[in-house]
């Protein structure tokens, strides 16, 4: 019979890393807190949360990998809200931050979650952060518990 590695929902005894983008906190905000819950509800303590603000969203995949080398944490999480404007910036950021958070995991062996918004409008923001389409940083959150489980194994 095939091995099977899978992981489970179980936060207890991992160390978790949060780096969330300050720019346009009011949808920070609220995933930091849907992705403190889903830690809280899966058994984290919170002595083994750390959450670090960067100032915008561009910022936070140095300060991502800085944790991820530590060996401080088993998941690193990245949290933010990147809204469209009138100018090309939004595609310029949403490119390098969605490539640098992406290229994380592998060059370090820790896994980075990328929970980086990138939405037209406010609108669709807040429906991410909260509202109808639930919350992403619990989706982080979820998916970061089981990955460190997932690597636990391994």
């Amino acid at each position: 019979m095939a091995q099977t590695i899978q992981g489970k929902l179980e936060a207890k005894g991992s160390r978790f890393a949060i780096v969330i983008s300050r720019f346009n906190n009011f949808i920070s905000d609220r995933l930091l807190s849907g992705a403190l819950d889903a830690l809280d509800r899966h058994g984290a303590a919170p002595e083994d949360i750390t959450v670090v603000w960067v100032p915008g969203s561009f910022e936070i995949p140095l300060v991502a990998k800085r944790l991820a080398l530590s060996n401080k944490y088993d998941a690193v999480l990245c949290l933010g809200a990147l809204l469209r404007g009138n100018t090309p910036h939004f595609d310029h950021i949403a490119s390098a931050v969605t490539k640098e958070i992406g290229a994380l995991s592998v060059e370090t062996g820790v896994t980075v979650i990328y929970g980086v918004l990138t939405c037209d409008t406010i609108e669709q923001a807040i429906e991410r952060a909260g509202l109808k389409s639930g919350n992403k940083g619990f989706e982080a959150a979820m998916a970061a518990i089981e990955m460190a489980q997932v690597m636990k194994q391994i």
